[in-house]
């Protein structure tokens, strides 16, 4: 079975909102902390991950996930992002999209990963992509709890 990761945002960590809910009620989600840059953030999450892994990222944590998938496509078995930070200066589609199946969830008022930024990026980037856009803002709290995370994780 994969393992799955929750990847926290910039400001965050694995206590967070998000982070505490999957400890609740997806306690065998591993929800590691980072800190520093993206490219140390990327070293740590190798450390920790082998192959064979399902990446939920928040916001930063978003732009990690889809980071490490496409420079390691055949470790990660699928993504969900949350509002990823694929609107960071430094993200840069790959050449070739990958096919990993990936969900992104971002809401329609985010002004932090504004959609009409973020949607073309994640749109050259994965191939299986499957995007949903609640009225929501960037923090998902209208909508995160009410997501059917058991479905979700099953797939």
């Amino acid at each position: 079975m994969p393992k799955i990761f929750f990847l926290h945002g910039l400001d965050s960590s694995g206590q967070g909102t998000k982070g505490r809910f999957f400890e609740k009620h997806f306690p065998h989600i591993r929800r590691p902390d980072f800190s520093g840059t993206l490219e140390n953030r990327l070293r740590r999450l190798e450390e920790l991950c082998g192959n064979e892994q399902n990446l939920i990222g928040s916001s930063f944590g978003g732009l990690m996930a889809a980071s490490y998938a496409v420079a390691r496509p055949g470790q990660v078995d699928r993504l969900i992002l949350l509002a990823p930070a694929l609107n960071f200066a430094e993200y840069r589609p790959p050449a070739r999209k990958v096919s990993i199946p990936c969900l992104l969830i971002i809401g329609r008022n985010d002004t932090v990963t504004p959609p009409d930024v973020v949607l073309p990026m994640a749109e050259a980037t994965f191939h299986n992509l499957e995007v949903l856009t609640p009225d929501d803002d960037h923090l998902l709290h209208k909508t995160f709890m009410n997501l059917e995370w058991g479905d979700i994780l099953s797939v």
